[in-house]
């Protein structure tokens, strides 16, 4: 069964982008199905009224409640130097890459999930969202490099043992308006259910900090049944975004050459459930050749 790993910048991420697919790729490929998601912010400025020290202890704890419903792993990524790097001012660093590194290699995924990184000017973008991506592209290479952050982490240079390198997909991003696109989308709507609970578990976001913050356009929702109504409209939206005329939960990956290069078959055999209307095989399968350089 195949192992994957989420990677994103912070507590919530994971609900608003895959968390219905893992759910739905779990329940085709039964308990085997390992999934971990990798937080790699502290969260501590997600908030306008309290205090950095005090959301940390929060955000981390609303993503466990989102775990636990979940069934997934949840890990928080720590420098070298064990502390955890802070939200709002990411940046490119080689003790980040060096985390972000050694996280990979101990899990070792089958596949990896990661926000886009935008290329293009007039697209808007979180500075965290782009780090982390940056972050993913400059270190995919050096997974399978036993060397790389020797200084970070020591070990025996003389005894190496070989990495798999994952197949590395990015989801979509709320931030770039305007410029996401994907190969592959997957009909989720059987898990929304546990969807609008495991983001409901995310109460300083969505109660408190994003209708503040205005960038959602969203009133605060007293209740679970406010917020279900809320959610649904903005999966409606992003739908009419990406000009996919479905109503439901649809979530949608596209498909890098930043690690392994799969084949059309590997992606149907690994990730069963894609949406057969809006998975657009026939280009991908054009491009992955290309990468492959049999095209």
């Amino acid at each position: 069964m195949p192992k994957v790993l989420f990677v994103h910048a912070h507590q919530d991420d994971y609900e608003f982008t895959a968390g219905g697919s893992f759910e739905i790729w779990r329940g085709q490929l039964g308990k085997e199905f390992h999934a971990r998601v990798l937080i790699c912010t502290d969260g501590s400025a997600g908030h306008h009224s309290r205090t950095r020290k005090e959301l940390i202890q929060i955000r981390a704890a609303e993503q466990a409640a989102s775990a636990q419903l979940g069934g997934y792993d949840y890990q928080q990524l720590r420098l070298p130097d064990g502390s955890l790097p802070r939200e709002a001012c990411l940046q490119v660093t080689i003790p980040l890459l060096a985390a972000l590194w050694k996280a990979i290699r101990d899990f070792e995924p089958d596949y990896l999930f990661c926000p886009p990184w935008v290329s293009d000017p007039l697209a808007g973008i979180h500075n965290d969202h782009q780090t982390i991506a940056d972050a993913v592209r400059r270190v995919a290479y050096m997974i399978n490099v036993p060397h790389a952050f020797i200084a970070e982490y020591p070990a025996d240079e003389t005894r190496s043992e070989l990495r798999k390198t994952p197949v590395i997909l990015h989801v979509y991003d709320g931030y770039q308006f305007g410029a996401n696109s994907f190969d592959l989308a997957t009909d989720a709507e059987a898990a929304f259910d546990l969807n609008r609970h495991m983001t409901w578990c995310h109460q300083s976001q969505i109660c408190e900090w994003l209708p503040w913050v205005g960038r959602h356009r969203m009133n605060v929702p007293a209740n679970l049944e406010e917020w279900t109504t809320i959610l649904r409209k903005r999966y409606q939206r992003r739908n009419r975004e990406l000009g996919i005329d479905a109503p439901g939960l649809i979530e949608t990956f596209t498909v890098t050459a930043w690690g392994e290069i799969p084949t059309v078959e590997q992606l149907r055999r690994d990730l069963p459930g894609w949406h057969q209307k809006y998975s657009r095989w026939e280009a991908l399968e054009h491009r992955l050749a290309l990468y492959r350089g049999e095209a």
